[in-house]
């Protein structure tokens, strides 16, 4: 199992970004299932998504408090077979975002 991690941070301030709303879900043939949901604390971190199975995932961010033009940002990711932890972190402006694999 995959432990995932996650942290937003709003670039136009130069701060996290607390109190967004996560939801990670794992996707197969029939569809996305619900996995975990999560709230950023004050770090802009949600610590403990829980561990997943090798697949598809998505993350689901409620970003709406922090950018009109984009309410939620959805990021598609694939977890790999013997991976110890990815952290899938959301850099956030009010008209632009960008993702990465962290450690």
């Amino acid at each position: 199992m995959t432990q995932i991690t996650t942290h937003v941070l709003d670039t136009a301030r130069g701060r996290p970004a607390a109190g967004v709303g996560v939801v990670l879900e794992r996707g197969d043939d029939n569809g996305w299932a619900q996995v975990a949901t999560a709230t950023t604390d004050a770090d802009g971190r949600a610590r403990d998504l829980g561990a997943v199975a090798p697949g598809e995932h998505r993350l689901t961010f409620d970003t709406g408090a922090l950018s009109s033009f984009y309410p939620r940002v959805v990021i598609h990711f694939t977890v790999a077979a013997g991976e110890d932890h990815y952290h899938v972190p959301l850099l956030l402006s009010p008209y632009g975002y960008s993702t990465y694999r962290g450690s």
